[in-house]
C-alpha cells in the first residue's frame, strides 16, 4: 500500500463517477489515507470522467481498470456537489453516484480487495456498515454528504 500520498485537489472543478456495490447491506469503499499513511476515511470506487465521456461509461471503465471486472449499473445517478479541504487545499467536485452490481462470482469469497490506481499505487477496499461511518472512532465516508443522501434515497 502507498504510504506517502501527496495528492492535492486541483484548482478547477473535477467531475467524478463512483459506483455503490453492496454486500449484505455493507458498502464497498476504498481507504483514503493522509500523507502519513493514516486512514482518514473511505470512498466508493470510481474516478474522473474524461472529456467527452458519459459518467456511466466512466464508472464502468474505472471498475474495469481497477478491479478487472465488468459491472452493471442498476440505479442512479444521484448527483452530489462536493466542496472539501484536503491537506489545507480546497477542492471542488461534481460526483455522479451509481448503484452497481458485480458479476455473480466476483469477489464473493473476499472480505477485502487490493487494487491498483492508474499511478501504480496500491489501495484496499472493504465492505463497510454505512451506519458506523462518519461517527467518532470510525472513518468518514467521502464524499461528505453521501451518507445523508443515501439515507434519503433509501427512505423513498
Amino acid at each position: 500500500m502507498s504510504v506517502m500520498n501527496t495528492w492535492r485537489p486541483t484548482e478547477y472543478i473535477r467531475v467524478k463517477a463512483i459506483g455503490l456495490n453492496w454486500r449484505s447491506g455493507r458498502l464497498l469503499a476504498a481507504e483514503v489515507r493522509d500523507d502519513q499513511g493514516r486512514v482518514t476515511g473511505v470512498r466508493p470506487l470510481g474516478g474522473s470522467v474524461e472529456f467527452g465521456e458519459r459518467a456511466e461509461v466512466a464508472v464502468k471503465r474505472e471498475f474495469k481498470e481497477e478491479l478487472g471486472i465488468d459491472v452493471e449499473i442498476i440505479g442512479g445517478p444521484l448527483v452530489l456537489e462536493n466542496l472539501f479541504t484536503h491537506a489545507g487545499v480546497d477542492g471542488h467536485e461534481v460526483v455522479f453516484v451509481y448503484e452497481i452490481e458485480f458479476p455473480s462470482a466476483a469477489f464473493q469469497e473476499s472480505d477485502h480487495i487490493v487494487f491498483h490506481e492508474s499511478d501504480g499505487t496500491s489501495d484496499v477496499a472493504r465492505w463497510y456498515d454505512v451506519e458506523s461511518l462518519d461517527i467518532d472512532g470510525y472513518p468518514d465516508l467521502y464524499p461528505k454528504g453521501l451518507k445523508g443522501a443515501l439515507a434519503i434515497a433509501r427512505a423513498d
